[in-house]
């Protein structure tokens, strides 16, 4: 048979799945294992988004909608933006589909043609790198460090920029990391776009999830420069816990919304009808839910921001949003835990979810090798549990390791001991052979006077 698309072979599945499969079947054979991996809210969506969905049904409002959208649920993205931030997009210019995952995807290939490069920040959320593949663009990644926060800088941009370079992805606030950047830091990196002619594929998604106070800025609010090539990504799963309805939006200049929709028609068709109904509702309607999830969410984060920073060895960064925490483990690269060699975040969560009884998501798919990503979208008891057992498997590590030093300390005593018994015992024969040996020479030298 002929070989199948060399493209679609080049993609590689979720580097996370080891560790989730190991976690499910653990799970099935009724250990009592904890999962840290959810990129989903804990909470259901709220009762009159359900409800909306629900009569939607009950109205048939069931068949095919337009490829870009409902024109509800368009005015309903229109507001929100409008509202919350003081964007304005008209409805020619705001595209919906099934989930933001998938407008990357569709954004991308509206973009990039094979050969054109996309600068992608690291850390960075694992599809972003297969979906510029897929459309034969060339991920080229930035490098960061926890001296940067995990932030790139204007220079380091502007360094990467070149001819071939079409676009960057920018996911902020960041997934994995829980990195936000301020409006500081985000005017001079559109500064750079601009100078250098770069779209900004600007990945909003967690907009909402936002602690301490701190102001959030979109960075299509810098300017008609920056708006004009900037298209943003957003959604409802997040915000209002809709993961499961599958509902994204990008928002963009009517050009580039004009030819995404045009994509959307020929392999999409529009998304469910009664998804977009519920969307208007959780986009229009009350949002005090919004507000009591993300009081939650940073109660969680204090919690475990705190149990992690008094654990040796390890440490991170406190998330100034989204629902992830990335713990550091250059503490613990390079060395043994319970006799097996740490080379990257991969061992270390594998050997987590064996001993601590705990999963984690390895950050080597995300570009960060030395790290490990928490959710605190699970319950507070579990968060509990969960640091509990991460001391508990770092402490039990390290007395694994004494025991064994006391062991080799041991041995090696024992067997100084016995190589001086045996000494002790072979000297008084070496000594006697000595004296014979002596004897034998005086005896024949006697001889010799004699003779």
């Amino acid at each position: 048979m002929k070989a199948l698309s060399k493209l679609a072979q080049s993609v590689r599945a979720s580097t996370t799945i080891e560790i989730d499969t190991k976690y499910k079947r653990m799970k099935a054979d009724g250990i009592d294992v904890i999962g840290f991996g959810m990129g989903e809210p804990d909470f259901n969506t709220p009762e009159n988004v359900k409800q909306a969905g629900i009569r939607a049904i009950e109205n048939n409002l069931t068949r095919y909608t337009p490829a870009a959208g409902t024109m509800d649920v368009r005015n309903a993205v229109s507001y929100r933006l409008k509202e919350d931030w003081g964007l304005e997009y008209a409805t020619d210019e705001i595209v919906v589909t099934g989930g933001a995952k998938h407008m990357v995807y569709v954004v991308l290939k509206a973009l990039v043609n094979p050969g054109d490069e996309v600068i992608l920040p690291a850390p960075y959320w694992v599809t972003y790198y297969e979906a510029i593949k897929m459309v034969g663009g060339v991920p080229v990644i930035l490098e960061t460090t926890a001296e940067t926060g995990l932030k790139i800088t204007p220079e380091l941009l502007k360094e990467a920029i070149c001819l071939e370079t079409k676009a960057i992805i920018l996911n902020n606030p960041s997934n994995p990391s829980g990195i936000m950047y301020t409006k500081e830091e985000l005017e001079a990196l559109a500064q750079v776009c601009v100078e250098g002619d770069t779209y900004i594929i600007a990945d909003e998604i967690y907009d909402k999830l936002v602690f301490d106070g701190q102001a959030f800025t979109p960075i299509a609010t810098l300017g008609e420069e920056v708006k004009e090539r900037t298209i943003l990504i957003n959604g409802v799963s997040k915000t209002y816990a809709m993961t499961g309805w599958r509902i994204g939006y990008a928002c963009g200049r009517k050009d580039i919304m004009k030819v995404i929709s045009n994509y959307l028609s020929h392999c999409m068709s529009g998304t469910a009808s009664m998804a977009q109904a519920a969307a208007v509702e959780a986009l229009t309607g009350p949002q005090d839910s919004v507000e009591a999830m993300r009081q939650e969410f940073q109660t969680r984060r204090d919690y475990m921001y705190a149990r992690i920073e008094n654990i040796p060895g390890v440490s991170a960064i406190k998330s100034p949003a989204t629902f992830y925490m990335f713990m550091n483990l250059d503490g613990y690269i390079g060395k043994k835990l319970y006799g097996v060699p740490v080379r990257d975040a991969d061992d270390f969560a594998n050997l987590l979810l064996e001993k601590g009884l705990v999963a984690v998501v390895p950050g080597t798919g995300f570009g960060a090798p030395n790290y490990v990503r928490w959710s605190f979208a699970v319950s507070m008891e579990n968060i509990e549990k969960g640091m509990d057992r991460l001391e508990a498997f770092l402490d039990g590590a390290q007395a694994e390791e004494i025991a064994h030093f006391n062991f080799d300390l041991d041995a090696a005593q024992s067997e100084m001991a016995a190589l001086e018994a045996f000494i002790e015992a072979n000297r008084a024969a070496y000594e006697a052979e000595l004296a014979a040996e002596q004897a034998a020479k005086e005896a024949e030298a006697k001889g010799d006077l004699l003779s």
